[in-house]
């Protein structure tokens, strides 16, 4: 029996969703249509239904997860609500759930460019949040610091991801939302 058309929007939407939480659980490689599909709690034949590839499943899926979070993001958010949310514990602890590019930005660097797009899109539309995010906080904008402040941001949170130490890895967390925040 085929789902409805209602039916066959809400497995699509569990499916994106479950796979861009293993993807950046685990990265898109070591993800495979099956688990994504198990994951979802569908069967793996349903998948040529929704999608032509997993390639085409991770550009949907990620896309969605960046743009996603860009837009949960309230109209009130301040640079140290931003930072402070962004280079917390829980962000560190569940890759999953967080921010696709500290998840997976090398891996996403090797993939083909048409692929990469939804990136770009996305690391152009944080750039532009920053900027509105300085303003809030009274400074003009400035293009050059928002890169600064973002690289910084995704950049602590790799390493303190990466390090087997739990105080190192909180060290890096606090000194680079002090640097972030500070005038």
């Amino acid at each position: 029996m085929r789902p409805t058309k209602e039916q066959a929007k809400e497995n699509r939407k569990r499916i994106l969703e479950t796979a861009a939480r293993l993807f950046r659980e685990n990265g898109i490689h070591a993800v495979g249509v099956d688990a994504v599909m198990s994951g979802a709690g569908l069967t793996h034949g349903g998948f040529y239904g929704h999608f032509k590839s997993k390639s085409e499943l991770a550009d949907q899926a990620l896309a969605d997860a960046m743009q996603g979070a860009l837009a949960a993001e309230p109209d009130t958010l301040t640079l140290s609500d931003f930072t402070g949310t962004y280079l917390s514990p829980e962000h560190r602890d569940h890759a999953g759930a967080g921010c696709a590019i500290a998840a997976l930005g090398p891996e996403m660097a090797r993939l083909p460019e048409k692929e990469r797009q939804a990136a770009t899109d996305y690391i152009r539309a944080r750039i532009a949040r920053m900027e509105d995010l300085q303003q809030r906080q009274g400074d003009a904008p400035d293009r050059k610091k928002a890169i600064a402040d973002l690289t910084s941001l995704v950049g602590a949170l790799v390493m303190a991801r990466l390090v087997n130490d739990e105080a190192l890895s909180d060290e890096i967390l606090a000194a680079a939302r002090e640097t972030v925040t500070a005038a």
